[in-house]
């Protein structure tokens, strides 16, 4: 299997008013492509902070971070952000819309930022709520939604561009049991059309439906 993620003894710190914190210590681990995989922690783990930099969101203190080859620890902000949006989609636990634009609308904003064309961009958006079971909700605006929809064209922005890797951070963290295994359902046919997925949860019910786990404490990978 072909690497897509490589960290080498990545650590992070930060600076606060009670002095140093280290949210991540020595890190290393691969992912390769096709991979479904689930970090796993319970808050202040380190977990977000890793998918902040497996999301080129944020950089190492130290150590290296290479995505599809690319050390991205040395990147530019600006080549982060073309990284991010040709590579990468992002679920959140908060869904993230914009109350005042439409499903269609939320799932375009992101293609207008890459400079994709109006057709071209209604098209995929298009495309992309009929994969996730919403084409006939294109013009309600998130509050005539429910949860579990709205996680919906959260993750049909998601896919829009194509990307081949979906970071997804505590995606049914906000929902009920159904919609939530309904959103894992939609992650699983993601992966099984080949995107890799990275799953970030504390939930172990969650995380046993991936093909791999990591489990992160303190900053640190333990298994």
């Amino acid at each position: 299997m072909e690497e897509l993620i490589s960290l080498q003894n990545v650590s992070k710190r930060y600076r606060t008013a009670a002095g140093e914190v280290r949210a991540l210590d020595d890190v290393s681990l691969t992912i390769g492509q096709g991979e479904f995989v689930a970090v796993v922690g319970q808050s202040g783990s380190g977990k977000s902070t890793l998918m902040n930099i497996l999301g080129c969101l944020d950089t190492p203190s130290e150590g290296c971070y290479r995505l599809n080859g690319r050390d991205m620890s040395r990147c530019s902000p600006s080549l982060r952000a073309q990284v991010r949006g040709r590579e990468i989609g992002f679920v959140f636990q908060g869904f993230h819309l914009i109350p005042s634009l439409t499903a269609l609308e939320n799932v375009e904003l992101p293609l207008i930022y890459r400079g994709v064309g109006r057709e071209e961009r209604r098209r995929r958006a298009r495309e992309s709520l009929k994969r996730v079971g919403l084409e006939t909700r294109l013009t309600h605006r998130p509050a005539e939604l429910s949860g579990g929809q709205q996680q919906r064209v959260a993750i049909a922005r998601a896919i829009a561009m194509a990307p081949p890797l979906i970071l997804a951070d505590e995606p049914t963290g906000n929902l009920d049991t159904g919609s939530g295994g309904e959103i894992m359902d939609m992650l699983h046919a993601l992966h099984r059309e080949g995107h890799t997925v990275v799953l970030i949860t504390h939930d172990p019910t969650v995380a046993q439906t991936a093909s791999r786990r990591i489990c992160i404490r303190d900053g640190r990978v333990v298994s």
